[in-house]
């Protein structure tokens, strides 16, 4: 922000600080000069790097306030507020004007008075170069008042014709839909409810917190003005001006915020300076709506806190007059801590001890912060998630897997197909993202893109292409804006094959790699006790093939969780991306995976005596799954059985139609001795029997 020396030494006592010396205590103040520029009859404007949380330093005042503070200046100077010279008052306002404010919520407190008798014409010579000193140019007496005001206090105001108002009246409202509002310099522009306007009775005469409106603007004709001064929400005045792309010294302000205590004394001022400025004079009363202003806010500060942040002793008394020096109203309590007022400029960004610490540094100087020429670094091992991705990605990348980097935004046809039930997608309203404007609802989306450009490039690897990748996805609940969103492990491998198109086996394949992966996984974090249960379900979008589809658990030292699941995925999604071959994908819950890790260790004494295996293929219906065998096994809890395991799965003629055999091959042992034949033999014939009568299984062979 730009500043006139001359203007500002207005505002100190006394009034003789150089460009350098501003120079070397803003910069300790953390607000450097970014550049010196020679201003109008030997002037100098120095461009102050203001951060966006220092709104009250958006005005001479603030700047000169912060200079007074300074314990680090060549020699100690006070903040001289401009006074106001109020004239006597004219007859009320009365029923002359009206003012209803509909959006407190957004417009906490709006303000009017009227001018009457005013002179429009030239400024005086002091208010046009004060305002020619920074380029902009003197317009008339009254409105360069509005403009100077703003410089000064940091405190955006607007006069209107009286006698262009329609029915004498100001409504703040949001805009109708497709209402337009003809602004000052900016043109014509078609509004949205979301945009605060100030209205007559016919429509908007301005764009609230932004710009002036052309058909009530003060010109040459103008007797009476109304002089106004608000304050608005924030968000609603930045997006709106970003929509519109109307940049303005006022919205520049009101979008850092304003604090409705402010506005009084600010429009007093301002009124004072219309009256002498025009001639006019100046009714008795105030026209306010809004809501109740907020109350002063105290904060505590402890000294030994502030000491031991910034690295430097201060003395608590000291700390109290730098505070005051800064307008917050500071005593030293009787258990030696401070209590601090928090001054209304300082409102929004100084809400914490941590802010008051801040002050203190500032207003001491920032150079007084002791800086170590080394620092200490210890060096401690991965946190516990760390070493768990770190796990999970070399399991991946043993089995073959490629780690990507995605896009989080997709399209909403492609996203429609991954949205889960119950959810919403979310999108965002930006002209940047015409193509792409919604958050990915699976992390899968990423993949399948991935997998594209592969497929552009001609890219194969033996086996196929495998990718995985770890990011969020997005959505929300139905009906609602509430967050519906996690942290996922998605996995993607291509269903190799020979010929024209894939076979069944073909595609049983690729599901077997990636439920091995799955194993691998869930064995890596959880130990190798781990057990996973792989259920057939109703996909939970449209990404998955209807009938091709499970969700998988994790049994693990008695407990079960449930991790996510993985399917063929469907033509719908493999046509939105121009994909070719079938492919196998899996999304996994990322953070139950973390919290297993570490594996539980399961050490034990190799075995001293031979065990005996057992085959068996039953022949059952096509539907029955492998976990329902299990299931059936594991309840059995035959006698020294230490476990058994998937071995073949095979569809012929021979065995009818919606028939498969599926042969599974069981593990005996005893700890003490070894065992015979004739010990295992009534185990493997009651699991036989048991799947004939639960499973309406056909033995096609025992071994």
């Amino acid at each position: 922000m730009d500043i006139s020396l001359r203007w500002l030494n207005q505002y100190l006592t006394p009034g003789d600080v150089t460009a350098d010396q501003v120079d070397h205590i803003m910069t300790q103040a953390g607000m450097p000069i970014e550049e010196h520029k020679p201003g109008l009859n030997g002037d100098t404007i120095l461009d102050v790097e203001v951060t966006s949380n220092r709104g009250d330093c958006l005005g001479h005042v603030g700047i000169a306030r912060e200079i007074a503070a300074a314990r680090y200046a060549d020699k100690p100077r006070t903040l001289t507020l401009p006074k106001v010279e109020q004239s006597p008052l004219g007859a009320p306002i009365g029923d002359e004007l009206t003012l209803e404010n509909r959006v407190p919520d957004r417009c906490p407190l709006f303000t009017a008075r009227l001018i009457r008798n005013v002179k429009i014409g030239p400024s005086p010579d002091w208010l046009r170069e004060a305002l020619e000193s920074f380029g902009q140019k003197s317009i008339n007496n009254v409105v360069d008042v509005t403009n100077y005001i703003t410089l000064e206090l940091g405190n955006p105001c607007h006069v209107f014709d009286y006698d262009k108002l329609a029915g004498h009246t100001l409504i703040v409202r949001e805009a109708s839909e497709g209402e337009k509002v003809n602004t000052l310099y900016a043109g014509e522009h078609k509004l949205r409810p979301s945009d605060l306007v100030v209205a007559d009775e016919n429509g908007p005469q301005s764009l609230a917190g932004i710009i002036g409106g052309h058909d009530s603007q003060v010109d040459d004709s103008t007797t009476t003005v109304v002089f106004e001064m608000a304050t608005w929400d924030t968000v609603s005045v930045r997006n709106t001006g970003r929509r519109l792309q109307i940049r303005t010294d006022a919205a520049f302000r009101f979008e850092r915020g304003i604090d409705p205590r402010t506005i009084d004394y600010a429009a007093q001022r301002a009124a004072a300076l219309i009256c002498q400025v025009s001639g006019g004079q100046l009714a008795e009363g105030v026209l306010s709506d809004g809501a109740p202003l907020p109350k002063d806010t105290a904060i505590g500060l402890r000294p030994d806190r502030c000491n031991q942040l910034l690295g430097v002793h201060t003395e608590p008394q000291e700390m109290a007059d730098l505070l005051n020096a800064l307008s917050f109203k500071t005593t030293i309590e009787d258990d030696g801590h401070l209590r601090c007022v928090i001054p209304p400029h300082r409102s929004h960004d100084v809400t914490r001890e941590i802010d008051l610490i801040e002050e203190v540094a500032r207003a001491r100087s920032l150079a007084v912060i002791p800086v170590q020429e080394t620092l200490p670094v210890r060096a401690r091992e991965p946190q516990t998630s760390e070493r768990a991705m770190s796990t999970i990605a070399r399991a991946l990348t043993g089995l073959g897997f490629y780690e990507t980097i995605t896009f989080s935004f997709t399209s909403p046809k492609k996203g429609e197909l991954f949205k889960r039930e119950g959810t919403d997608l979310v999108c965002v309203d930006d002209d940047r993202r015409k193509a792409e404007p919604t958050l990915r609802p699976s992390v899968l989306l990423g993949l399948l893109s991935t997998r594209h450009a592969n497929q552009s490039a001609r890219v194969s690897t033996p086996g196929g292409v495998r990718l995985y990748e770890v990011a969020q996805s997005f959505a929300q609940k139905a009906g609602t804006r509430e967050t519906d969103e996690y942290r996922a492990l998605a996995m993607l491998v291509d269903v190799p094959f020979e010929g024209k198109k894939p076979k069944h086996d073909d595609l049983q394949h690729a599901l077997r790699v990636m439920r091995g992966s799955i194993d691998t996984i869930a064995k890596s974090v959880f130990g190798p006790t781990a057990r996973t249960v792989i259920e057939p379900a109703k996909p939970e979008h449209q990404g998955y093939d209807a009938n091709a589809y499970a969700r998988v658990s994790i049994e693990c030292d008695g407990q079960t969780t449930q991790i996510g699941g993985y399917g063929l995925i469907s033509d719908a999604a493999r046509k939105a991306h121009d994909l070719d071959n079938p492919l196998v994908g899996a999304e996994l819950q990322i953070q139950p995976l973390i919290d297993a890790y570490p594996p539980r260790s399961d050490a034990q004494m190799l075995p001293q005596f031979p065990g005996i295996d057992r085959d068996l293929s039953l022949i059952v219906p096509e539907p029955t799954s492998w976990a329902q065998i299990e299931q059936m096994a594991q309840g059995l809890n035959l006698d020294r059985c230490v476990g058994w395991e998937m071995v073949d799965i095979f569809r012929g003629k021979q065995l009818g139609e919606g028939k498969k055999s599926v042969t599974l091959r069981l593990h005996f042992r005893d700890s003490d001795r070894t065992l015979r034949h004739e010990e295992v033999d009534p185990q493997v014939e009651l699991l036989a029997e048991r799947a004939k009568s639960t499973l309406g299984a056909e033995i096609r062979t025992a071994s």
